[in-house]
């Protein structure tokens, strides 16, 4: 009698044991699943952008400055491997975006050119399902990440050597600004 109880308290834990397992399996899944998802959207980003640049540097000269910038990110895009990395190179490409954005704004033939309106249209598309992929990653991060942390999970996760996942953070002093955009140097 004492055997079939020891039996049956080890058969649970075992069941116990793989199904936490297979719980932090799912769950880092669905994070790598949700990074995709981001990376293919900024990578959607990365591709629209050198004709949106050609689009509006026909018509904004002087901002070879903001030009090169995205240039380069779209560069250092292919060498950067962590989260963090893309996240910080996003977040520099938002901030350069939106210089040109406001910049657009004071060229009233740029903003009527089919090609550019429907580029803009295409990137605020694009960034609108960033946003969504961002989210839907850093909520996946974060119950992953949980998962990790409590009991009697984090046994388990230490004992298969699970490690947490950082989350999708873009936003730095720089992008909590406003865009200053400087208008008075421009000839017409």
């Amino acid at each position: 009698m004492v055997g079939l109880i020891i039996l049956a308290v080890l058969v649970i834990l075992i069941i116990a044991v793989i199904a936490m397992y297979n719980g932090l399996v799912q769950a880092r899944i669905k994070v790598d699943n949700a990074w995709s998802q981001i990376d293919v959207q900024l990578q959607r980003r990365f591709d629209l952008i050198p004709n949106f640049v050609e689009t509006v540097k026909g018509y904004v000269t002087h901002e070879g400055q903001t030009f090169e910038k995205i240039s380069e990110l779209r560069s250092s895009w292919a060498n950067a491997g962590t989260v963090s990395e893309k996240a910080k190179l996003d977040g520099e490409l938002s901030t350069a975006l939106k210089t040109i954005m406001a910049v657009s704004e004071n060229y009233p033939d740029l903003k009527s050119n089919q090609n550019f309106s429907e580029l803009s249209e295409e990137l605020r598309n694009t960034e609108n399902k960033i946003s969504f992929a961002r989210q839907f990653y850093n909520d996946s991060v974060t119950i992953y990440n949980t998962k990790l942390e409590v009991f009697p999970s984090n046994i388990i996760a230490s004992m298969f050597h699970f490690k947490p996942r950082d989350l999708f953070n873009t936003e730095s002093d720089e992008a909590r600004q406003n865009v200053k955009v400087d208008f008075s140097s421009i000839k017409k």
